[in-house]
């Protein structure tokens, strides 16, 4: 099978020819969402090959309750499941009677669908000839809308080819939908009540044991040759399905067109006895607008976005795709509208790991957000583990600290651990250093320290609490150390200090000390608050700090490396270079016990402890390290080959950057870890974003400045990007030999070029 079917375009994503193993890869690949709601890209009519139909609504899960054979103390009860909604893109069609069903038809010719990026649009067009011979022409495009965000529009296009025939369409409302991964097979959804009002019809819902209400709505309307139909239609409801059901009698030449809008209201935004007169407004709302005035203000919304978020470049066309299909389904998962949300791993374009959130927001996407949006954007991110602050001291309860002791969650719905893997959801600690790291990146990008104090010092205290509680003294070393951990690569379980964990324990706890010295000497009020409530006191700080000046770092002397955890050099130390390419990826092809004895890296993790700290290593032991880990690393995580682009690039190894870039930015594109089909990587597509702009771009933050060390790789002319720092945008465009600076601002704002200090005026090209 062909996993590079997808057709190379600067701005959209292609498939042409219909494959019907291809359909599951394109139904990730051309997702659509819009920060509220999400579906991935099933056809409307009926379709009895294979397929996985998946719908999604922001914010609303399912907790499944745990399954496992031998029940552990402090396991979590359940796991979260993002949850497969009701379906409100169906219609169903019939010529003469006879269904269309692409796995039916004699032949399907012509086929092609796109998405389309700049606009945000999905299109598809075929030539099908039905088993009754009759052959028509279909075109459809639909979006979801980011304007009136719970609506989603389709416009479904049928022209005779060879004959007169009756057309029938019937578009409907399914609730009886299951998710493919349910644990016991539960019923998810409990159907309150199935109604119409003319050419509108709605399903209230509600989710079990969580209490979501949510409205599906549909409205619908047949037109011939552009021209509007008044026609009678017929109504099928059941208990959890409504059909609407029209007839027309259609010359051969003549075209036929559904266009229906549909989506969903719910209780996390409206009151819940309200939900059908919300749906049936926002319906009349876009109904009166038409297909084509919402399509226009959706383009308009798009040319927004990537106004500030594109990166261009130029003679590079995979490259190009890559990098805009990553920007695209970040900003059509989260945009930073609502602050309860976050961004899921698979965003809506699958139900794999459940859960919302990840240490990947805090260690990926927060930069994106932050440099593509505006501050308050990142901050709300930050505030969404702040208000989950009190469910963190409650996890780390469950398993025995005390005192005020934050564990955040590895995967989270609303702050309480959903996860049920025993080796991560309880040893997969560093989760909590990012969330650490995130508030200092936030105040190192933007400037603004006053969220520390509001908010951040207190997710701080908790975090440090837990550090200084997770830490033990060893005589043997006379050090502390931290036992039983699994560190970023989950290939190595319950190892003993996993030096990236110790090591972001210490600075945890170092900026921690630091920062509510800061607050004491800045904000004496919030200070006093902040001790009150915390009950923090100087001799506990003491305690910490000894924790942390005498923590235990594993280091070989022979080696010259800091060691991924006590005992990695005891493994049999095989490069990737030499494992047989049949054997790979090696979490699909050897045993678990396999994998864990051997030295294989699923992705950066001492290198990921280098990658946040760049500044308190030297380049030669940034080299010493990559040289030593990067050959053991299978880079079997979606979150892996983005950090060791950037690394290599700072490294001046341009080819090797640019390897990783394309395999990170074409990771789903290109099926690299044939599972796309279950849906795509969305947080690691922030990685990919990273790799241009800290990678190539060189970007960091150093004396409080903006500083670019621009290079490019020999495959492309030029790269462009914009990045917001600090209320000023200023445009990086990168050519062979040469950089250009623009800055749109309102004052000069000084930079570094390759540490050499620059300044840049509004509207002032600057090159260097």
């Amino acid at each position: 099978m062909n996993k590079n079917y997808i057709q190379p375009d600067s701005w959209s994503i292609i498939e042409e020819g219909f494959n019907p193993k291809h359909v599951k890869s394109s139904e990730s690949l051309m997702s659509l969402g819009n920060g509220a709601m999400g579906q991935r890209a099933n056809f409307e009519e009926q379709y009895s090959g294979d397929t996985f139909q998946g719908s999604y609504v922001a914010g609303v899960y399912y907790p499944d309750k745990t399954k496992v054979g031998w029940w552990k103390n402090g396991y979590p009860e359940y796991f979260a499941k993002v949850l497969n909604a009701p379906n409100w893109i169906g219609i169903n069609i019939a010529i003469d009677g006879e269904p269309l069903d692409l796995a039916k038809c004699n032949s399907v010719e012509n086929f092609r669908r796109e998405l389309n990026m700049k606009e945000g649009w999905l299109s598809r067009s075929f030539t099908a000839t039905l088993q009754n011979f009759i052959e028509i022409r279909v075109e459809t495009k639909r979006f979801l809308s980011l304007d009136i965000d719970e609506i989603g529009a389709i416009q479904y296009n049928i022209t005779l080819v060879n004959n007169d025939a009756q057309v029938e369409f019937s578009p409907y409302l399914d609730n009886g939908i299951t998710n493919e991964d349910s644990n016991w097979d539960d019923k998810f959804w409990d159907v309150l009540s199935v109604n119409h009002d003319q050419e509108q019809a709605f399903i209230v819902s509600k989710t079990m044991k969580t209490h979501f209400y949510v409205c599906t709505s549909m409205q619908t309307q047949v037109s011939l040759n552009g021209k509007v139909l008044k026609q009678n239609k017929t109504v099928n409801d059941a208990i959890d399905k409504i059909a609407f059901t029209y007839q027309n009698q259609v010359a051969k030449g003549d075209t036929i067109t559904l266009t229906k809008f549909g989506g969903y209201v719910s209780d996390r935004n409206h009151d819940k006895n309200e939900l059908i007169s919300v749906a049936k407004k926002t319906l009349n709302q876009v109904f009166e607008l038409g297909f084509d005035a919402l399509l226009e203000m959706q383009k308009k919304s798009w040319a927004k976005i990537w106004d500030m978020a594109d990166i261009t470049i130029d003679g590079d066309v995979a490259a190009q795709q890559g990098i805009r299909f990553n920007i695209f389904q970040l900003n059509q998962t989260y945009l930073g509208k609502d602050a309860r949300l976050n961004i899921g791993p698979k965003g809506f374009t699958g139900e794999k790991y459940g859960g919302s959130t990840y240490w990947d927001t805090e260690a990926y996407c927060i930069p994106f957000y932050m440099a593509t949006k505006d501050q308050n954007v990142a901050k709300s991110l930050l505030e969404y583990r702040y208000n989950h602050l009190e469910k963190a001291i409650e996890n780390a309860e469950k398993l025995g600290f005390s005192n005020g002791a934050a564990l955040y969650p590895m995967v989270t719905m609303n702050g309480e651990e959903c996860h049920n893997e025993w080796e991560i959801t309880f040893e997969e600690i560093h989760r909590n250093g990012a969330i650490a790291f995130a508030i200092y990146n936030y105040f190192r990008y933007t400037g603004d320290f006053s969220y520390i104090p509001e908010k951040g010092l207190e997710v701080l205290v908790g975090i440090a609490r837990f550090w200084y509680q997770r830490a033990s003294f060893s005589e043997a070393k006379k050090q502390y150390v931290i036992l039983g951990v699994t560190g970023p690569n989950e290939y190595e379980n319950n190892v003993n200090n996993n030096w990236y964990t110790n090591y972001i324990a210490k600075w945890c706890i170092d900026y921690t000390l630091k920062t509510i010295q800061k607050v004491h000497e800045g904000y004496p009020e919030e200070y006093a608050r902040i001790m009150g409530k915390t009950k923090l006191y100087d001799n506990e700080l003491t305690h910490w700090k000894q924790v942390a000046d005498n923590m235990y770092f594993p280091f070989s002397k022979d080696k010259n490396v800091y060691l991924q955890q006590d005992g990695f050099l005891d493994k049999e130390l095989i490069t990737v270079a030499d494992l047989p390419k049949s054997e790979r990826p090696i979490n699909q092809k050897w045993s678990w016990d396999r994998i864990l004895r051997s030295p294989y890296i699923k992705q950066a993790d001492t290198l990921q402890g280098f990658y946040f700290f760049e500044d308190h290593f030297s380049t030669e032991e940034l080299e010493r390290h990559f040289d030593f880990y990067e050959p053991f690393t299978v880079h079997e995580s979606s979150l892996s080959p983005c950090v060791h682009s950037i690394q290599a690039a700072k490294l001046n190894r341009m080819e090797q950057a640019y390897e990783f870039y394309l395999r990170t930015s074409r990771l789903d594109l290109d099926d690299y870890n044939h599972e796309v089909e279950e849906g795509l990587h969305i947080t690691s597509m922030a990685g990919t974003w990273m790799s241009i702009v800290e990678g190539f771009g060189g970007m960091r933050i150093k004396n409080d400045m903006l500083s670019f060390e621009p290079k490019i790789p020999k495959q492309w002319n030029g790269y462009s990007f914009k990045v917001n720092f600090r209320n000023q945008v200023v445009k990086v465009n990168v050519c062979q030999g040469i950089t250009h600076f623009e800055l749109e601002g309102t004052a000069d704002l000084d930079i570094l070029v390759d540490g050499k200090q620059v300044t840049i005026s509004p509207n002032n090209l600057v090159t260097v």
